[in-house]
């Protein structure tokens, strides 16, 4: 491949992983941490333990109190903020359950229907970034168990799919060879 062959396989690389990035995000949208966490219901004057829970949060009494002065500090966001990440957490394993299959079918899309060279590998290279973009959402939530199978599955994948289809790979340079002699 040239230098201009290789430029337009990255623009089309990266074009298409906006489109599948943005495209997920357009149908299916982030939770909002102000959507969980209000500062409206904490407009107390007299912030006491016994306040501090009723609205959600979090008291921890100080150790050494001082005269005259507050008892303890409220984490305010205690509960919501609990909420928040766990409703982050379901956002992220959906968005690999809807990143993964879309790579897959970007990467294939790239490999059976593009038969121009920059334009597949662009699009088989945008396949593998929405792939890595769906895994990594959840990477941080998953068990060490569960990234080594998603590791080992998607390793077997890829060798199966590159011996399943090397006369592919292959095909295109057999032709080349010929032409020259």
């Amino acid at each position: 491949m040239n230098i201009k062959a290789v430029i337009l396989g990255a623009a089309i690389f990266i074009l298409t992983m906006f489109v599948t990035t943005y495209g997920v995000d357009t149908f299916y949208s982030e939770p909002q941490y102000d959507d969980f966490c209000s500062n409206s219901i904490w407009e107390v004057n007299d912030m006491t333990e016994a306040v501090c829970f009723e609205n959600g949060g979090k008291w921890t009494s100080y150790t050494d109190k001082v005269d005259d002065g507050p008892t303890g500090h409220c984490d305010r966001d205690f509960s919501c903020r609990k909420a928040y990440n766990l409703s982050q957490e379901r956002y992220s394993m959906n968005v690999f359950l809807l990143a993964i299959p879309l790579g897959i079918l970007v990467l294939f899309l790239g490999f059976y229907f593009f038969n121009l060279e920059p334009v597949g590998v662009g699009i088989m290279a945008a396949g593998v970034g929405t792939l890595l973009r769906g895994i990594s959402s959840y990477w941080r939530y998953s068990e060490d168990w569960l990234r080594f199978v998603i590791s080992l599955a998607g390793l077997l994948i890829v060798i199966f799919f590159s011996y399943r289809y090397s006369d592919k790979f292959h095909g295109s340079s057999k032709v080349k060879s010929k032409k020259k002699k």
